[in-house]
């Protein structure tokens, strides 16, 4: 967080962690292998926090568009995620376009079943729940991309037209 992550070395982690850097070294092989996984972890948070915020909405449809658009708006406000957008912003390049990280993959993943009970309970269209949870993912990078702009009533919008049946 004070450096960025271009600058930082294992041994400035070890030292702020009070660890030595071989054990360091033991659980991850560099700063990047360690900055996906405080990412992941970081961000799977926020993701478990909604799931849990939002279960008791009536339909399908209503907890994703809202774990959704609130999942957006609490990552963008999320310290570390608005560290690297100021100081390190390639770091996300390779997941905008090349691949999708563990976090990404946990996101589809959820969308994904909410699709499917959405579908169930007839407030999402009808379609391949893994394209649809994708699309939804995809659609999302943007708005999470421009955490400056609150662009919640967009999204919702954007994710209700898209789902409703």
């Amino acid at each position: 967080m004070a450096v960025g992550v271009r600058r930082t070395t294992m041994t400035d982690v070890a030292r702020r962690a009070d660890v030595s850097r071989m054990t360091l070294y033991r659980r991850f092989p560099d700063v990047a292998s360690l900055m996906q996984a405080l990412m992941t972890r970081e961000f799977s948070a926020i993701v478990a926090q909604v799931e849990h915020e939002v279960a008791a909405l009536p339909t399908a449809r209503e907890r994703l568009v809202t774990a959704a658009v609130e999942g957006v708006r609490r990552l963008a406000r999320h310290p570390l995620y608005a560290r690297i957008l100021d100081v390190d912003p390639e770091l996300l390049l390779p997941y905008l376009t090349a691949r999708l990280g563990a976090f990404q993959r946990l996101v589809v993943a959820a969308f994904e079943r909410r699709v499917v009970e959405g579908q169930a309970d007839g407030s999402i269209a009808p379609g391949d729940p893994a394209r649809i949870a994708h699309a939804v993912e995809l659609a999302l990078r943007g708005f999470a991309l421009q955490p400056r702009a609150d662009a919640s009533r967009e999204l919702a919008a954007l994710l209700e037209g898209y789902l409703a049946p």
